[in-house]
């Protein structure tokens, strides 16, 4: 029961994490590393589905006895290729990396090709592919293993060494994940090396226990979620903001609706949508509510500055505006009615609602609660304060 429920919860972060990838190779196909990060996930998958019983019986009814044990092993091998191919592909220089390139090719080239002499050697005398099933005396079938695994680590340390150096030079959430893919691939690395020892050790005729064969297969068998989740957790970090910086635009765009609305109204020649975009295509973009978002708060600052005139106190000079959110909104509307009527500006343009800062989110902020203040003005008159707000 406990390996079926630890096949079923890999099989699921796997399918998770391709189906990731994909999406984003099929968004940047010539993006070198994510596409060999792409591979290895794929590679991980195939050694993984591929080690199923169904699948393995099959390819052993068109390649022979061994053909299962050594196409699975092949596969865990491109997938530490692959992921060393990820590393060199970051690197800047760019002869430097297609010569690293190169050599790891012909490194895995040789293993790939010891791994299927030593399966002719074979023969059919050993058609399990099971590792803690096999008889290791048969040194072709040693000799097997201890290609497969000596390969993996000094891939898999390769590997290790340089997602710790990236993930010290990296800031959240980037660091987290490459921690995270470190401590699978540190994990896989360990189970690797007792793997070589115990092939030698059974390779000699001794004896080891069931426990320790046992060991090494759950530390795998942890080692692949933990790496599968540190690859897609920056990206599912950075969705999940994504997603939270969505719904915070939708949420202001929405509550900047009655500011919006009156000047709109009092100036709709200055209303950035000039060419009108379909409806359900600007909402169905997964940018329209930060177009719309920021074409809101455009509009509304520069409906202010050109109702600020009205809003500036007459006699003595005097240049301040009201800064009060309640205050402000007052002193809006009936500047807004008495322009409906014709009256005109008394003075020049002021600031109106200032910032405390240079920053947008602080802008906003005070077109906000603008905003708000004539939301309640307008239902206390019995105006709906959103009756406009979708208009854009």
């Amino acid at each position: 029961m406990i390996v079926y429920t630890l096949t079923a919860v890999i099989g699921l972060v796997f399918a998770a994490a391709l189906a990731w990838k994909v999406f984003q190779i099929i968004k940047a196909p010539h993006d070198a590393p994510l596409r060999a990060v792409t591979l290895c996930l794929v590679s991980a998958a195939a050694s993984f589905v591929l080690a199923m019983p169904p699948f393995a019986a099959r390819i052993q009814a068109v390649g022979g006895a061994g053909a299962p044990r050594l196409v699975q092993n092949l596969f865990v091998l491109s997938m530490a290729y692959w992921l060393m191919c990820f590393y060199l592909y970051s690197a800047a220089d760019r002869a430097d990396r297609s010569r690293r390139v190169r050599k790891q090719t012909l490194i895995l080239t040789l293993a790939a090709l010891g791994l299927a002499l030593t399966t002719a050697a074979v023969g059919t005398h050993h058609p399990d592919a099971n590792f803690r099933g096999l008889d290791l005396r048969d040194p072709a079938l040693a000799s097997f293993y201890l290609i497969a695994n000596l390969y993996l680590v000094y891939a898999l340390t390769t590997a290790l060494r340089w997602t710790c150096v990236y993930a010290r030079a990296s800031r959240r959430p980037l660091a987290t994940g490459l921690w995270l893919a470190a401590g699978g691939i540190g994990s896989m690395a360990v189970a690797c090396a007792i793997r070589t020892v115990l092939t030698v050790v059974r390779w000699q005729g001794g004896a080891v226990p069931r426990t320790v064969v046992l060991a090494s297969s759950l530390i795998v068998a942890a080692a692949v979620p933990l790496f599968l989740v540190g690859v897609s957790y920056p990206g599912i970090a950075m969705r999940i903001a994504a997603l939270r910086l969505r719904r915070h635009h939708r949420l202001m765009y929405h509550r900047l609706g009655p500011l919006w609305e009156l000047l709109h109204e009092a100036y709709p020649e200055d209303a950035l949508d000039r060419v009108q975009s379909t409806r359900w295509r600007d909402r169905l973009h997964p940018r329209g509510v930060h177009r719309r978002y920021y074409r809101r708060v455009i509009e509304c600052r520069d409906g202010l500055v050109r109702i600020s005139p009205s809003l500036a106190p007459v006699g003595d000079g005097a240049r301040a505006c009201p800064q009060s959110p309640d205050d402000l909104a007052d002193q809006l509307y009936a500047a807004l009615r008495r322009r409906k009527h014709g009256e005109p500006a008394p003075a020049q343009a002021i600031a109106v609602a200032i910032p405390h800062t240079q920053s947008l989110e602080d802008d906003v902020r005070q077109l906000v609660q603008l905003s708000d203040a004539l939301a309640e003005r307008l239902c206390v008159r019995g105006v709906p304060a959103d009756q406009g707000s979708n208009k854009t």
